[in-house]
């Protein structure tokens, strides 16, 4: 009876190695694949332009949330934050010229790289991602991001929901079906 302990005790624990394993590997994959991040490059590191990088920010997140909100995948909100494109610039252009900035932004969608950075409870590595890119005037300065699919920095953490998303761990399954 012991000798069949210790040999389930070990397959579990085989079985939890590799389930890290692969759980390790799909979530690289899932790094370039399933999330959209914004980037917004500030014109230069001045004060001003840094301050009016973040009233940028806001704005511009506050013209986005009631558009990602209605979308129920990534493709979704890529095609719908590519007929935005322009809007989102105009947002960003009328914050830069009233406060009497004399340069404009440029918005697009492009495949980038973003260094490891944790949103709460998540963490997503340093990879390539598809990225909303706002640029200020130069956008020679200090930048913004953060996840806009799923919507992991337009919610405050209170509202954050994971409805809709399903994260799996492949070593929670293996136990669940060993001891069920």
């Amino acid at each position: 009876m012991k000798k069949l302990i210790c040999c389930l005790v070990l397959l579990v624990s085989i079985f939890s190695l590799v389930g890290c394993a692969l759980n390790n590997n799909q979530n690289e994959t899932l790094a370039s694949s399933d999330y959209l991040r914004i980037h917004i490059r500030a014109n230069s590191n001045s004060m001003d332009d840094q301050n009016v990088k973040y009233m940028v920010k806001d704005k511009v997140v506050e013209f986005l949330t009631p558009i990602i909100a209605l979308c129920k995948s990534k493709e979704e909100m890529q095609n719908a934050v590519n007929s935005n494109l322009r809007n989102i610039e105009s947002v960003a252009n009328e914050v830069l010229n009233g406060n009497g900035f004399n340069y404009t932004s440029k918005a697009y969608l492009n495949f980038e790289y973003f260094p490891t950075k944790t949103y709460g409870d998540t963490t997503l590595e340093a990879d390539f991602y598809d990225a909303i890119i706002v640029e200020l005037g130069n956008a020679d300065g200090n930048n913004w991001w953060c996840v806009v699919y799923p919507p992991l920095c337009f919610l405050n953490a209170e509202e954050t929901s994971t409805e809709g998303f399903r994260y799996k761990s492949l070593i929670k399954e293996l136990i669940d079906k060993f001891f069920n």
